[in-house]
């Protein structure tokens, strides 16, 4: 594998390490918030963020590369409202497809097509991803401030369950 490549895999373990972060955070602002339904969808999150990292280290490990843990950065912990949170899920969303995206372009021109064969998993989960923070944004703006339908969809997003990733390296 090339430098570069292995260089971009490795700060995508520390982008999913700290996607994992950022979501904890979120999950406990809406947990102090009496939403424990937004709490387990963002705890949830977390977890498949933390998998997400752990696809990466075993690619490294799979091709015998080098990893390098670096530390994670502190992720916000306060927000005007429970919106700006949801609108700070999809920008972070779209953050990481960006950055899955250069690496596998870099992959791509470098004609590393195993890489590129990995990636593909992260590209449509990452598609998923957006559209479920999306969706999730759409669906708070319709039940605007009515406590009733925040409720209904806390309740809804109580229900949400883990699945493992079904990527197979």
């Amino acid at each position: 594998m090339d430098k570069k490549v292995i260089a971009l895999l490795n700060q995508q373990v520390n982008k999913e390490f700290f996607s994992a972060y950022l979501y904890l955070s979120f999950a406990n602002y809406f947990e102090n918030r009496g939403l424990s339904g937004f709490a387990n969808w963002y705890l949830i999150q977390a977890q498949e963020e933390r998998d997400h990292a752990m696809l990466f280290v075993k690619f490294l490990q799979n091709n015998d590369e080098s990893l390098i843990y670096e530390a994670i950065e502190k992720p916000a912990s306060t927000w005007e409202n429970e919106m700006e949170v949801l609108k700070a899920g999809l920008a972070h969303e779209k953050f990481i497809t960006d950055s899955i995206n250069k690496i596998y372009a870099t992959a791509l021109d470098l004609k590393d097509f195993r890489t590129t064969q990995f990636l593909d998993w992260f590209i449509k989960e990452q598609g998923e991803e957006e559209t479920n923070a999306n969706e999730l944004i759409q669906q708070a703006e319709l039940i605007g401030k009515s406590g009733n339908g925040l409720y209904m969809l806390d309740q809804k997003l109580a229900l949400r369950v883990y699945a493992a990733p079904s990527l197979v390296l």
